[in-house]
């Protein structure tokens, strides 16, 4: 083993400078036992960031080993940028989730841009264009004095980032608590398009072979952002800043456009984005996954700073970066490639069968300056892949189960007005419209979105696909959800819950899920309580993924979503990706045409308020006994909905969720404009309790009078309960003998949901 000597200058190393970078005082004895020495500095920095828990999982891959990946619709499963599942005619959709919740509650603006820009890094690598997005946002009390300006930040960060790219936002969700006070969620999802023969891949093969740095040049913005995300947040989280990086869409749309054209011209080995840990992470993951060494001349590296050292090219964040590996000999058709999209590049290193991380520098070597290099680069890491990989610590945490206390249903007076109990639910930031948002973001680039935002349970977006035969027209179906309520009561259903409801939305506008991606959102790992949660909900993921036949082929992780030891709600977000075979296929939520008939599928309620919004709002806190969910019932409804769209015997369908059934009958009127006249289904002491309770595998489904007969056939083939209800028609909701709302009213209350945190929504 060559003898790394660092950088004249470098501070001493020693466990207490280690515990500044997050390690502790066990993993840094175990680094200096690995090594036979102390690392230097730089080497130290790599650590670091390469065990932090945003890149190492070190407290949850024991756990996620127990999620279902395999299939016979994946092409790809975890392990890689981004998962892909098969949509047929050897063309494959390729999505993943990520989250940059610390980066976005620091600098909202920067932080969501960035979030957005690093998961459309993540599904180009793989060779896809990206074709669409979608996001999860979590903020704290609406009344709270920073939600106003976390929110602006965030949505604008997004449309801005995605608007500029040309990638259109197709959808998402969006959800206030004052557990996310001090720590929101941003969770970006972005879905691409491939041949399944072409995907490219994070492996540094060919020993011999360059390695070469393309994009943005090097700056110190995010250095240890990697670091500051597995961290909790406290007091001085605004001196932070720093660590957050700094997008440009311009750059990332020219790189997009080169990627692909290198990718096609067969020259590359492989291909890793520098995401977080930036040109560490790339480098040593695609070393492991090949089984190589790689080595670095930094020296090469482009870069738009003065006086960068070797701790911080490694260590930065900067955006719009890839690393390439190119078969010897073609690196020109990389370098032509980049002239022609105005992009920097460079050789930076080559892989070596050493199996080792090896960096060189020269000491007192700037770009930026006149001065002439001189003397020898010296190796200023030296250290093995597989100690920054494979063999990176890895913790099966103690768990305990929380406390029960608190979470028992209070008594709460009946509802006196239950019109008005209805119209304040639709007022309500977490219910009422999100119009102010989607009207931020461009969702008609491109010409592929098929619903629009807010018309439907699902997005749904067009994706041509060339073939042999000529363009092939495929309809993508996406859906993100969670509800961090229901998974506080109890972990694991309300985490299958989540799956259920992403998969039943994409069957509710005529799609097939196919795969999940998921975004594990917790507090810290080192609390056996939360550890307890996470285990139980990885559970929950995967009982719903196995019994609805969605294998979770991406994902991530974020933990230490907590300020001063108060934990976000547990919110493990899925997102879903589903194929519509046909376009008249495609079903809105929309009470279109009068005179149809209104029915609901599923088992009818039986008054569970436990973890609604309703019983929320009214006790101050979550409360009541977890809801449950019948996964054996829902794969049920859900294929019956599947046939029941394929046939034509729908011309609407909307599953109840947040609000229960008055609020999705309630959205039917307002997404088509006409009202209704139903009775309230199942029974209860209370009607609120029907009204407002939040039970899944439920749908609600207009058709025509004459489909009735075939409906009622294909649902008992199933086994799914059915009840008609009344009829679509006139101008106001009527639930017989509780309410009857003016469509206008409801209007009017749910377009003033975000008016107190937004004044021009």
């Amino acid at each position: 083993m060559s003898q790394p000597f660092g950088m004249p200058g470098d501070p001493p190393v020693d466990a207490a400078l280690a515990a500044t970078m997050g390690l502790s005082a066990e993993e840094y004895a175990h680094a200096v036992e690995v090594l036979g020495r102390p690392p230097t500095y730089t080497e130290l920095g790599v650590i670091s960031v390469m065990w932090s828990e945003h890149c190492s999982y070190k407290s949850s891959r024991v756990h996620l080993s127990r999620l279902p990946t395999e299939g016979p619709q994946v092409v790809q499963g975890p392990g890689e940028n981004a998962g892909a599942v098969d949509i047929g005619d050897g063309f494959c959709a390729v999505f993943k989730m990520e989250s940059h919740n610390h980066p976005s509650y620091i600098e909202p603006y920067q932080g969501a841009a960035t979030g957005v820009g690093g998961i459309l890094r993540d599904v180009f690598t793989m060779g896809a264009r990206p074709i669409a997005s979608l996001n999860s946002l979590r903020f704290g009390r609406p009344e709270h004095p920073k939600t106003p300006q976390l929110l602006r930040g965030v949505v604008a960060g997004i449309g801005g980032y995605g608007n500029c790219i040309g990638v259109p936002t197709v959808g998402g969700e969006l959800q206030f608590d004052a557990s996310y006070d001090g720590n929101i969620l941003v969770n970006a999802f972005t879905v691409g398009v491939a041949r399944s023969d072409s995907l490219f891949f994070g492996v540094a093969e060919g020993v011999g072979n360059p390695v070469i740095y393309v994009g943005a040049r090097t700056g110190r913005d995010g250095i240890h952002g990697a670091t500051m995300a597995s961290a909790e947040f406290g007091e001085g989280t605004e001196s932070k800043l720093p660590t957050v990086q700094v997008g440009d869409p311009f750059m990332e749309k020219l790189l997009l456009e080169a990627c692909l054209e290198i990718f096609a011209s067969g020259c590359l080995e492989g291909v890793q984005d520098m995401g977080a840990a930036g040109l560490t992470s790339s480098s040593v993951e695609m070393a492991s996954r090949a089984g190589n060494g790689i080595e670095l001349d930094l020296d090469a590296i482009p870069r738009r700073t003065r006086a960068l050292s070797p701790y911080e090219m490694l260590l930065s964040e900067s955006q719009e970066r890839m690393l390439m590996v190119a078969k010897k000999g073609r690196e020109q058709e990389v370098f032509d490639a980049c002239a022609k999209w105005d992009l920097e590049v460079a050789v930076v290193g080559r892989v070596t069968d050493t199996g080792r991380f090896v960096c060189k520098a020269t000491p007192g070597f700037d770009p930026w300056t006149d001065i002439a290099r001189e003397g020898d680069p010296r190796v200023v890491v030296d250290l093995p892949i597989s100690l920054l990989a494979d063999e990176a610590p890895k913790y099966d945490r103690p768990r305990r189960a929380p406390s029960t206390a608190g979470t028992q249903t209070p008594t709460v007076a009946p509802a006196e007005d239950l019109a008005e109990e209805l119209l304040g639910l639709l007022r309500s930031p977490n219910i009422g419209s999100r119009q102010w948002i989607y009207r931020q973001y461009d969702h008609v680039v491109r010409d592929g979105t098929v619903v629009a935002p807010g018309a439907a349970d699902a997005a749904v977006v067009r994706a041509l696909c060339e073939t042999e035969d000529g363009p092939r027209e495929k309809l993508l179906a996406l859906a993100v959800d969670c509800n961090g309520r229901h998974v506080q009561l109890d972990p694991f259903a309300g985490a299958a819950m989540a799956v259920a409801e992403c998969a039943r939305n994409i069957a509710c506008v005529g799609g097939k899920p196919l795969g999940t991606t998921d975004c594990l959102n917790f507090g810290s790992p080192e609390r056996p309580e939360i550890m307890w949660t996470f285990a139980r909900a990885i559970d929950g993921l995967a009982a719903a993924c196995r019994a609805l036949d969605v294998p979770v082929v991406s994902g991530n992780v974020s933990l230490y979503n907590e300020t001063d030891g108060r934990a976000i709600l547990p919110t493990p977000t899925v997102a879903l990706v589903g194929l519509v075979e046909r376009p008249e296929h495609v079903r809105t939520m929309a009470f279109a045409r009068e005179g149809d008939l209104v029915a609901h599928l599923g088992a009818p309620s039986r008054g569970a308020l436990g973890g609604s919004e309703w019983l929320t709002q009214r006790a101050g806190r979550v409360c009541g006994a977890a809801v449950g969910i019948d996964l054996d019932a829902e794969a049920a409804l859900q294929r019956a909905l599947l046939e029941l769209a394929r046939n034509a015997l729908t011309r609407s369908a909307h599953d109840v969720s947040d609000g229960g059934f008055a609020v999705a009958l309630a959205e039917c009127c307002l997404t088509g404009g006409l009202g209704a006249r139903v009775r309230l289904p199942g029974a209860a002491d209370r009607p609120e309790a029907l009204l407002f309770s939040e039970e899944p595998s439920r749908v609600l489904v207009s058709l025509a009078p004459e489909a009735r007969p075939r409906l009622e056939k294909v649902c008992a083939s199933h086994g799914v309960p059915c009840t008609f209800l009344g009829e679509v028609g006139g101008t106001t909701l009527a639930i017989e003998d509780i309410l009857e709302v003016p469509v206008a009213a409801l209007r009017e209350a749910h377009r003033s949901a975000l008016n107190g945190i937004v004044p021009d929504a």
